[in-house]
């Protein structure tokens, strides 16, 4: 997947806001990005524009040689809210078996790949429950297993974890990296949580805010496969996500340090003047 000098400007009667600039990268296949960056930097546009969701204002997005416009063929998307992405007047089954429509695939077919997605989740056996009968991890679940049983070549992830409890957090990560191994995707997963962008990237990118960019693309060159714990205590985890953490606040220290050296000069501008 390639995106070319993408920008994102939303105007409005009260003016024009440029919420993304000049946006460069390549996913390559099979691999696993991860973006990062502070509150309002622009990394969900990002991605609904990816998954051909939002267009862009300017630049242009390619899955292999064709230009995305709208939602294209080989894409998926797993969004943050599962409770409103999964139908909850249909039963598991039939949730999974509406990713298929389009392909209009033989009965048969949509059976076994609704059998795969769901073993593949870990719900064997859930297929005839509804939803709303289920906890939080496990509609997250069904939401992975709605987006893989169309068999994409690129899987889009929207904080898909950030609704969950750090135990099962760390279960769908680990989850994830198992999917991907398993059904040879592309992964490009927005988050806020640095531990999982380190953890689960091939790669992070690190955007920078007011207006989007990408600050940064570091390789994570931690072992394979990666352990929630062994993982973590590693040293080279400890620095990555150091380096990471470093640039994500950067913009924050910066203001702060303007608003700092500015605050003197404020003061005396409020000063009441003596007669």
């Amino acid at each position: 997947m390639v995106i070319s000098g993408v920008t994102k400007r939303y105007d409005s009667a009260k003016g024009s806001k440029l919420a993304l600039t000049e946006t460069s990268f390549t996913i390559r296949e099979k691999e696993f990005v991860t973006i990062v960056g502070p509150s309002g930097c622009g990394k969900s546009t990002l991605l609904m524009m990816m998954a051909g969701l939002l267009p862009t204002s300017s630049g242009t997005i390619r899955l292999g040689e064709n230009l995305v416009t709208g939602p294209a063929d080989g894409l998926a998307v797993v969004f943050q809210e599962y409770s409103r992405s999964l139908f909850p007047w249909m039963t598991v089954e039939k949730n999974l078996a509406m990713a298929t429509i389009a392909d209009r695939l033989p009965k048969a077919v949509v059976a076994e790949r609704i059998a795969r997605a769901l073993h593949s989740v870990g719900l064997e056996g859930s297929g005839k429950q509804y939803p709303w009968q289920l906890s939080g991890g496990m509609q997250q679940r069904v939401a992975i297993a709605r987006a893989v049983v169309a068999e994409p070549r690129v899987l889009l992830m929207d904080e898909p974890f950030a609704a969950v409890d750090a135990q099962t957090r760390a279960d769908l990560e680990d989850l994830v990296l198992r999917i991907r191994d398993e059904y040879d995707v592309t992964v490009a997963l927005v988050t806020h949580d640095i531990d999982e962008s380190v953890y689960l990237g091939d790669r992070v990118l690190v955007l920078g805010a007011n207006p989007g960019r990408v600050m940064a693309d570091i390789a994570v060159t931690l072992p394979s496969p990666r352990e929630q714990v062994a993982t973590k205590r590693l040293p080279a985890f400890a620095e990555l996500r150091s380096d990471v953490f470093e640039l994500v606040m950067r913009p924050k220290q910066t203001a702060s340090s303007a608003a700092t050296a500015a605050a003197p000069e404020l003061a005396e501008a409020a000063r009441p003047a003596v007669a």
